[in-house]
């Protein structure tokens, strides 16, 4: 078992990593009855994308040499009706630097093929986007 998940009452719930023991909340945003007052749940898959692609990328550039990947990342998610969902997830992750054409292109494609990205429905709109200093 990955998590446990309990519904805490006023559309709040609180997972738990059961390897950790770190939790985290989650509510429903203030257009769909809540107080958004934390993560929404489909905050939380948008920001598993991001987080996943640097995440991937750490590894590889553990594996590298001289590529720094402290930095920042925006998401942005999209939600469409009938039926509600995540239509688009924008994603632009900051370099603090610039690097070879080759470390680029390494760094991108990993992102690129993060497992969060590749279980994302088809129709799901990922816009993508790299800026270095």
């Amino acid at each position: 078992m990955t998590s446990k998940v309990v519904y805490k009452g006023n559309l709040r719930t609180e997972a738990e990593h059961l390897q950790s023991g770190s939790k985290m909340i989650t509510d429903a945003p203030v257009d769909n009855h809540g107080k958004g007052e934390a993560f929404s749940p489909t905050d939380t898959v948008a920001t598993a994308l991001a987080t996943c692609m640097l995440t991937v990328m750490g590894i590889k550039a553990q594996q590298m040499e001289g590529v720094d990947l402290t930095n920042a990342s925006e998401v942005t998610k999209t939600m469409a009706s009938d039926p509600r969902r995540i239509s688009k997830i924008e994603v632009n992750i900051t370099f603090p630097a610039s690097y070879s054409e080759k470390d680029t292109k390494i760094l991108e494609h990993t992102a690129k093929t993060c497992p969060v990205l590749q279980s994302l429905h088809p129709d799901l709109e990922k816009i993508i986007s790299f800026t270095y200093k």
